[in-house]
């Protein structure tokens, strides 16, 4: 069974799988009742609202399942709505595989199975108290759906094109103290010579108010400067599918961001990178996993980014060696699809599972 939030998103699975696999799933739309769906749809801008409370509605259908295995940690929350003796066993296969402390977060203890991308991933959970023999390398499943060689232009000038991919958490992204500015840098006469993709996480123009609990603060987001969304060598996309697909990482010749887990999608192929620290305050020990800041040089301003810039290729070849050690560090890569070894390893896995005994 696959449970789904919404048509679109069923849509996008039936386009990754053949028609004759699509008809051997059970399809099972984890729908919320209009008043609830409004409900959820106003408190979306404060937490996660629709995920939770599609869980609670939901709640028999998780209840029926022997395995629950999920690309998130929200599907945790399900565990407080099913006695224990019908309780599912739960596995994740989480999406990306950055760095940030979501990415080893405690809840990761709590799944009965965790499947990862690769060693930095077991290494990160390790350290973190998650017992190296619940988890298991399988890949990363993205890639067998993209093709890696592609190289998409999306100005067609000739110019260095570079992406610009601020998180959207309000403590940890660029955007709110520095990415305004940036844009308008790029609009400039100066900042012309050079094509900009701003493709920013996908989460961070769906709220204008974004609230970071784990870092206690709250911030507006800054709004697109007029002046970027005017300019002939600027490409804005907040919202569309090629935030997703990595047509934008494959397309750029350059890399600027923050702490995003894209850049490890960008390093598919070295290239040159670069990434803005706005943070006004630190936290101790925060920054012990952020080994992604080895692919190229880190700064505090737009000034500071700018003045580099224009040296962006030399500067790319000092950092390449690296950028390969850390993608062979985060991804394994073997002659067999990592949708199929994480296919087996979930299938090894439940089978070795004792059945789980029926309720009165």
């Amino acid at each position: 069974m696959i449970a789904y939030a919404n048509d679109p998103i069923r849509a996008r699975l039936t386009q990754l799988i053949d028609d004759v696999a699509a008809q051997r799933i059970e399809w099972c739309e984890l729908r919320l009742p209009s008043v609830v769906r409004a409900l959820a749809t106003g408190l979306d801008r404060l937490f996660p609202a629709s995920r939770l409370f599609r869980l609670y509605t939901n709640r028999k259908a998780f209840a029926s399942a022997d395995v629950i295995v999920s690309p998130e940690r929200t599907c945790l929350h399900v565990m407080r709505f099913i006695p224990t003796d019908r309780m599912p066993r739960f596995a994740i296969l989480p999406h990306g595989a950055g760095d940030r402390s979501v990415s080893y977060h405690p809840d990761f203890a709590r799944f009965d199975r965790v499947f990862v991308a690769g060693t930095k991933v077991v290494d990160q959970l390790v350290a973190h108290g998650v017992a190296p023999e619940s988890i298991t390398v399988v890949g990363y499943p993205k890639f067998d759906t993209i093709e890696l060689s592609a190289r998409p232009d999306f100005f067609g000038n000739g110019r260095p094109t570079f992406v610009y991919n601020p998180h959207f958490d309000p403590y940890l992204s660029s955007w709110y103290d520095v990415g305004p500015d940036l844009l308008r840098w790029f609009a400039s006469p100066d900042g012309q010579r050079f094509n900009l993709i701003f493709a920013p996480h996908v989460m961070l123009f769906r709220k204008e108010l974004h609230v970071s609990p784990e870092y206690r603060i709250a911030r507006q987001r800054p709004q697109v400067p007029e002046v970027a969304d005017r300019a002939a060598n600027i490409r804005i996309d907040v919202a569309s599918s090629k935030l997703f697909d990595m047509s934008y990482m494959l397309g750029a010749d350059a890399y600027i961001g923050d702490v995003s887990s894209q850049v490890y999608e960008f390093l598919t192929r070295p290239r040159p990178t670069f990434f803005i620290d706005a943070r006004s305050r630190r936290q101790r020990g925060e920054d012990e996993w952020l080994v992604f800041r080895k692919a190229g040089p880190v700064v505090r301003t737009v000034m500071d980014l700018v003045a580099v810039l224009p040296n962006f290729a030399e500067i790319g070849k000092a950092y390449r060696a690296v950028q390969r050690e850390l993608f062979e560090y985060t991804f394994s890569v073997e002659s067999q699809p990592a949708s199929v070894r994480a296919a087996a390893a979930i299938r090894d896995w439940v089978s070795g599972l004792p059945e789980r005994q029926s309720s009165p």
